[in-house]
This record gives structure tokens, sequence and C-alpha cells, in this order.
């Protein structure tokens, strides 16, 4: 298991925590994710096949932009 933490800007509410969660928690291998409004920052637990690219990438999809 790995973890990353990504910045992310452009989160400014609950929904925003939603839509992450189910962007990034649809990718295989994605075991725990903890978004962190007040920080900016996601936390994600992770193994094989995802890996921290599939993971910025669910986050772009998403809507959002890296920090």
């Amino acid at each position: 298991m790995q973890e990353i933490s990504i910045k992310v800007e452009g989160m400014t509410c609950q929904h925003c925590v939603d839509k992450i969660e189910k962007f990034v928690g649809e990718l295989e291998g994605v075991s725990q994710i903890e978004v962190n409004l007040a920080n900016k920052e996601v936390k994600v637990n992770y193994h094989a096949p995802a890996s921290p690219e599939d993971i910025k990438e669910a986050i772009l999809d998403a809507g959002y932009e890296l920090g």
C-alpha cells in the first residue's frame, strides 16, 4: 500500500469533496481517500494498478487543478 498527498485548487465545499471522492474512488486499487478543504489537500492510499498519475488525472477530470 502506498500513500500520496496532492495539493488541489478550487475545492470550496462538501460537494467538491464528494466529487473528488467519486472520481478518485472509481480507480481500481484506491482504498482510502481523505480530502481536507482547509489545507487544499487530498491524501490517497492506493496500490497497483492505480498510480499517482491516474489519481492526478482523476482529480483533473473532476474539474479541479493541481496545486
